[in-house]
């Protein structure tokens, strides 16, 4: 169920909405608001900057805002695609300017006829193929975007798909979903579960209570106090910094770029970069720690009451450990042996750079 509600003359105007709503011309829109009922809800827009938030009550609510010269040729478009429930900025054009994005910006993206990206429900097979949509922060395309407020109510499915913009999530809680073609995005005070996928663009992640996966093709993530099940991070190209990470899974994989992870708690902690260095202190007693860097050097701190079987090899740099360990084989570039009770398993494997294995607190 979609309801809409804007600005009229007399008393709070509601009108029912299914589909295709125009946004009049550019001097007269106004905000726009949309309230969406559904087990599953999926929101499509272009450009802009979207902020998602806390909400009351059972709907979904979304405040939208066109801008730009040609904002009066945007128009909404609403309706269950594939069960889910959906809410759809349409761009009446495949040139689009986004002047926030900065005069030398571009990007392409493929988009449906009936406005959606970026995603591939199941069952939704080739319907709508669409085309190509090129966005420019400068040029003689159609210039128009439209901000959004998105409240969402406790426990609510909510995937949320940007093409440029940015992006922020504050309070929310239940399963979400941001993805974004070219758009950073920051998130905090998440409870439930977090999926960030950003095809370029920085990810900062702060306050998370449930399981988190972020994806990006380029772009650095840093990510601040999370405590679930599993937090799963790869990115293309760009440096990965964690902090505070208390999990069963930790699992971060960069293309290129350091990793430093620090006051990590976890069951399984695997760490691989094809380049660039990694830093990883540990608290607790993993079952299991697997750290690959094809160049760069490793620091390991763990605690002293830390055991396992130990695997370190490097195709160049010396192996230094700070832990007593009994040696089943020492080279320099070879380490085999055992930590403490051997109980846990230790797989170090560099291709160029140093290994360090420290004893920490």
């Amino acid at each position: 169920m979609i309801t809409q509600k804007r600005p009229a003359t007399g008393a709070g105007l509601v009108l029912g909405l299914t589909a295709g709503l125009a946004l009049a011309t550019a001097s007269s829109v106004q905000a726009q608001r949309y309230e969406l009922s559904g087990t599953e809800i999926s929101i499509y827009n272009l450009a802009g900057v979207v902020n998602v938030r806390s909400g009351s009550g059972s709907q979904v609510v979304v405040e939208l805002t066109p801008g730009g010269a040609d904002a009066g040729q945007l128009s909404i478009e609403t309706g269950s695609i594939g069960g889910v429930e959906t809410l759809r900025v349409i761009y009446p054009d495949d040139y689009i300017v986004y002047p926030e994005m900065g005069r030398s910006s571009r990007t392409e993206i493929q988009v449906r006829d009936d406005g959606t990206f970026g995603d591939s429900h199941e069952g939704w097979g080739i319907r709508d193929r669409g085309g190509r949509v090129r966005i420019e922060g400068r040029g003689g395309g159609l210039e128009a975007y439209a901000d959004m407020t998105i409240s969402v109510p406790r426990g609510q499915r909510i995937n949320v798909y940007l093409a440029v913009g940015e992006a922020s999530l504050t309070n929310v809680e239940g399963e979400i979903r941001m993805d974004t073609q070219s758009a950073p995005v920051t998130a905090g005070g998440i409870r439930g579960s977090l999926v960030v996928d950003v095809g370029s663009g920085h990810v900062n992640v702060t306050d998370v209570d449930g399981d988190l996966s972020i994806d990006t093709g380029s772009g650095s993530v840093e990510v601040t106090g999370v405590s679930g099940g599993s937090t799963l991070i790869d990115t293309g190209s760009g440096s990965v910094t964690a902090s505070g990470v208390t999990a069963t899974e930790l699992n971060i994989d960069t293309g290129s770029g350091r990793i430093r992870a620090r006051d990590v708690a976890a069951t399984d902690v695997r760490l691989d970069t094809g380049s660039g260095s990694v830093e990883l202190e540990v608290l607790n007693e993993p079952d299991h720690i697997e750290i690959d860097t094809g160049s760069g050097s490793v620091t390991l701190t763990v605690p002293s009451s830390y055991g396992a079987t130990v695997e370190i090899d490097t195709g160049s740099g010396g192996i230094e450990m700070e832990m007593p360990i009994t040696m089943r084989r020492w080279q320099r570039d070879h380490v085999n042996g055992t930590i403490g009770d051997g109980s846990g398993t230790l797989l170090i494997d560099t291709g160029s750079g140093s290994v360090r294995v420290l004893q920490g607190r």
